[in-house]
């Protein structure tokens, strides 16, 4: 299956392929990135049409340090490929230069994802029309999708709203709590 795919794929676009989970994956070199996508959904023997996620990964200490990971599908439908598969895309990211290009050409859906890897791990994605934080407040410091980001919050727990219970209220349903666990 793999091979069969590498052969409508642009020369020199990919690294290496693998199927060990039963899954077929390819690794993309990320220069390659955008042209062997576009081969991927626009081939009729593949269109891979359906964009499913985008997934980063730290490998903290090696290097190259990131992976993201795209997961695609061909739908089985009229126009949309011949059969239902499924295909993982891997494209290994350095750490000293955490940037890939941008795929909303190819498939729109793509926005939120690669806004999510800058968020979370702070890998750049080049020329991507709205690239900020998404999930975490923009003044937030670093990536906490990193494995070196420190675990431990140094800022006081913000409470918009009073408690419905005294602390000492809440201690002593937890312990109530216990001894009714206990006694069963």
């Amino acid at each position: 299956m793999i091979t069969d795919l590498t052969a409508y794929l642009p020369p020199g676009s990919f690294e290496h392929a693998q199927s060990a989970d039963g899954m077929p994956t390819i690794y993309v070199r990320r220069e390659h990135l955008v042209e062997t996508m576009r081969a991927l959904r626009d081939t009729p023997a593949l269109r891979y049409a359906f964009l499913a996620d985008i997934v980063g990964v730290d490998y903290l200490p090696r290097e190259p340090r990131f992976e993201v990971i795209y997961l695609l599908a061909s739908l089985g439908a009229p126009g949309y490929g011949e059969a239902v598969k499924r295909l993982r895309v891997k494209v290994r990211v350095p750490g000293e230069d955490p940037s890939l290009p941008t795929v909303l050409d190819v498939w729109p859906a793509a926005n939120w994802a690669e806004r999510e890897l800058w968020d979370m791990l702070g890998i750049r994605v080049d020329e991507h029309p709205d690239l900020r934080r998404i999930l975490m407040p923009e003044d937030w410091e670093g990536f906490p999708g990193r494995r070196d980001y420190p675990v431990q919050i140094k800022e006081p727990v913000k409470t918009y709203e009073p408690l419905q219970v005294s602390e000492e209220e809440f201690v002593a349903n937890i312990e109530a709590s216990r001894d009714r666990s206990r006694k069963h």
